[in-house]
């Protein structure tokens, strides 16, 4: 270390208890600093107030929403547990495939770093939630990005969306990781908010699960991968744990720095360390950077580690102790590895390349000891760092606008409705060519999708499939969902329709759903309103999760997503994984052989509260749809015996945009049109042919049936008494989509709207 500092020693601490330290600057409330007061006998150090503001932010600590989340723990049944290796608590969670294979997966937010520096932003998230897997001991296989922005003709929209796709796409391509799916949505609620939500799934052998802990007295503690540098300081406590304000300075320091061609070196070392079993524990550096993997590695295992800052390799020789703890500079990991094995550890460093620096080793004294230079500047209870930090019970209470919003439904406001077959035409049209509903392809384009080899199904499908292993066809299904104006018309309902739509659209790949991960987007906990919301939206996916038998294994909570006192719609993200015995059996969403029969599974209400038809007119009121999820269970198992059993060759989940959407996108999927007939199934629902196109009903789906297969189908059906109707056929020669009695819409029309929306917008 080339320059000298004046140390904070925990000895000169204890001797000035009246140093005024800046505790708010770094994020913490006057009752917080009490507590660590409180909890240390003295004041912190420097490099202590650093550590604690860090992870207890409400990024890293929970600190407003775990009251709450735990929930998804207590709302778990002996069955649902039976496949669950890891559950909330680790890095990921781990859920056994069968044949030894386990797979994890996780989703997490990066929303605020993306708005201050979008590229960077965007392409940290995807680094960061890919070193969560791997310190699962996995390897991973794809990601995904559930995406919101603002308005898409605003002036800022072009600067967030091109920044934020570059970043995935230059990030996860370098990787060589597929983009298999996600979601991108335009709402002016997140102009200022956009959301950048990142997934990634990993598979494993059931003996190469690691955890994040340090056991062993006398192990040896290791830092290795990218040296540490100024950026990200702070970014876990300054981005994501209070609202944006333009009153203050800007944040753009605080948004780390990617390198991915560093991670990909990075992953292929920790593989070969775990093959080799050559470390104990391992915990990778993300929010909080060292203070968060020393203080939680400590804290989950035996309670003591003694480390050395300064032997800590700098990117900036001019950081201080507290920056250095607090820095969330990328490609980094921690491991703890036993003195037998770090000549085999240094070896497999020398073989990729990858610098590493030994800091310290396991105590059983129960503290974490950091010094610089020999003398202390930090003495703590790692668990008083990681998992002991600030528990609020924030005051929530229903807002009293939502009545006077749920009783304005789009049916009372007046609007006029298509009559004529022209009119439903031209509003099938602007449905497809919207910005929530049209092709997202100039998005995904960017993305590698079929890079390893292993791709089965992505993005345009209902979700991204990936094999696990080559020899048994065995593989994993996944998918993300949420729509925020259900979420704010009732967030216990939205919150059980998002993980509704993730469901069905993995049963519709034909997979069996496994496991849930969520990634929880709200504004201001410290708004009793919103912290009602969230509550609400806990409640309804954890009670709807025990109901579909799907555990959660873990994920994120993303709050202060407001600018001022507007905050975003509430978004719970909800990712599903389901499983394949062989991918070969997967179903695509669009249909392809001439002649084969359609299908519409479930009844069809008068559901447009919510709707994407209502919000091209501008409305948002009533409420969402109603869920019933013992029937998504029963529309689940009919796609997934019916996929298996070869009775389907295309499924679609009916979800936003309806009947309509479903449509058009099932035979743009292949260009390949359909004869639709539509009066006898609107006159067994007691709907007309508009509400019927347009409404979003859920636990609806159709499929395309090889006439071969016909009986059989409706046997299935019958015998489950799940409504069934046949609407019409494919017709690979008239090259449109027929409603008869209505209109004829050329694909060549429909594609033309659907595809050239963000292309005009985005170039």
């Amino acid at each position: 270390m080339s320059q000298k500092f004046n140390i904070d020693t925990v000895e000169h601490a204890a001797a000035t208890p009246d140093t005024e330290l800046p505790w708010a600057e770094l994020g913490l409330k006057r009752n917080e600093f009490d507590d660590v007061v409180k909890l240390l006998g003295r004041r912190p150090t420097a490099a202590e107030l650093a550590m604690y503001s860090v992870m207890w932010s409400e990024h890293c600590s929970y600190k407003s929403s775990k009251v709450h989340l735990k929930q998804f723990g207590d709302k778990v049944t002996a069955e649902m547990k039976m496949d669950m290796l890891v559950g909330i608590g680790e890095n990921a969670g781990v859920t056994n495939l069968g044949d030894g294979w386990a797979v994890t997966f996780k989703v997490e937010s990066h929303n605020h770093p993306s708005f201050v520096e979008p590229y960077q932003g965007a392409a940290t998230g995807i680094g960061g939630i890919v070193r969560d897997i791997i310190s699962m001991g996995a390897r991973p296989v794809a990601v995904m990005d559930p995406l919101r922005f603002g308005a898409i003709d605003h002036p800022d929209t072009a600067r967030l969306v091109h920044g934020i796709v570059s970043g995935i796409g230059g990030y996860g391509n370098s990787l060589g990781l597929p983009n298999i799916g996600g979601e991108v949505v335009f709402d002016d609620v997140y102009q200022a908010n956009p959301l950048v939500n990142a997934l990634a799934v990993g598979v494993m052998r059931h003996e190469d699960i690691r955890l994040a802990n340090a056991s062993g007295v006398g192990n040896r503690v290791v830092l290795f991968g990218a040296r540490t540098g100024g950026d990200g300081i702070g970014g876990a406590s300054v981005l994501a744990s209070e609202s944006f304000d333009d009153t203050k300075p800007s944040k753009r320091p605080a948004v780390q720095v990617g390198d991915p061609f560093a991670e990909k070196v990075l992953i292929e070392c920790c593989l070969e360390l775990f093959k080799g079993s050559l470390v104990e524990g391992i915990q990778d550096l993300g929010a909080a950077g060292i203070s968060c993997a020393t203080s939680e590695l400590a804290s989950n295992g035996d309670g003591g580690m003694e480390v050395e800052l300064t032997s800590v390799l700098l990117r900036d020789p001019t950081l201080t102790p507290g920056e250095i703890l607090m820095s969330e500079s990328q490609e980094r990991m921690m491991a703890v590895v036993s003195p037998a094995n770090a000549a085999a550890f240094e070896a497999v460093m020398d073989k990729w390349a990858v610098e590493y620096s030994w800091l310290g080793e396991v105590t059983d004294t129960g503290r974490l000891i950091i010094n610089w230079d020999g003398a202390t500047i930090v003495d703590v209870d790692p668990r008083t760092v990681a998992h002991e930090g600030p528990t609020y019970h924030r005051p929530f209470h229903r807002p009293e606008w939502l009545d006077g919003v749920q009783s304005n439904t789009f049916r009372a406001s007046g609007t006029a409705l298509p009559a004529t077959g022209l009119e439903l035409k031209a509003a099938v049209v602007e449905l497809v060519s919207s910005p929530n509903m049209c092709d997202k392809s100039w998005v995904t384009n960017q993305y590698d999708r079929f890079v390893g080899g292993n791709t089965a199904l992505a993005a345009p499908d209902d979700a991204g499939v990936i094999r696990v292993d080559e020899q048994t066809g065995m593989g994993v299904a996944l998918s993300t969902d949420a729509n925020g104006r259900y979420a704010y018309l009732d967030p216990y309902t939205g919150a059980q329709l998002a993980l509704a739509e993730s469901y069905r659209n993995v049963a519709t790949a034909g997979a069996v759903p496994m496991a849930v991960t969520d990634c929880l987007n709200f504004g201001s906990p410290e708004d009793p309103e919103v912290m009602w919301q969230f509550a609400e939206a806990v409640r309804g996916l954890s009670d709807a999760c025990m109901e579909l038998g799907v555990p959660v294994t873990g994920g994120n909570v993303s709050l202060y997503n407001q600018t001022g006192s507007t905050p975003i719609h509430p978004t719970p993200v909800v990712g599903v994984l389901g499983k394949f015995d062989d991918v070969a059996r997967r179903t695509p969403s669009g249909w392809r052989e001439d002649g084969q029969a359609i299908y519409l599974l479930g009844t069809t209400a008068d559901e447009l509260d919510g709707s994407e038809f209502a919000n091209l007119r501008g409305h948002l009121g009533g409420l969402p749809p109603r869920v019933d999820l013992a029937r998504e269970r029963e529309l689940g198992q009919i796609l997934i015996n019916a996929s298996r059993d070869g009775m389907v060759d295309a499924a679609h989940d009916l979800s936003e945009g309806g009947l309509a959407a479903a449509l058009v996108e099932s035979s743009l999927r292949y260009n390949t049109g359909a004869r639709i007939a539509l009066d006898e199934v609107a006159a067994r629902d007691g709907v007309d042919v508009f509400t019927l196109l347009f409404s979003e009903t859920q636990g609806r789906a159709i499929v395309a049936v090889p006439r071969s297969e016909e009986v059989r189908f409706n046997d299935m059906c019958t015998a489950r008494r799940f409504p069934v109707a046949r609407i019409g056929v494919v017709d690979a020669e008239s090259g449109s989509l027929e409603l008869q009695g209505q209109f004829s819409a050329p694909l060549d029309e429909l594609r033309e709207a659907h595809e050239g929306t963000l292309p005009k917008y985005f170039g």
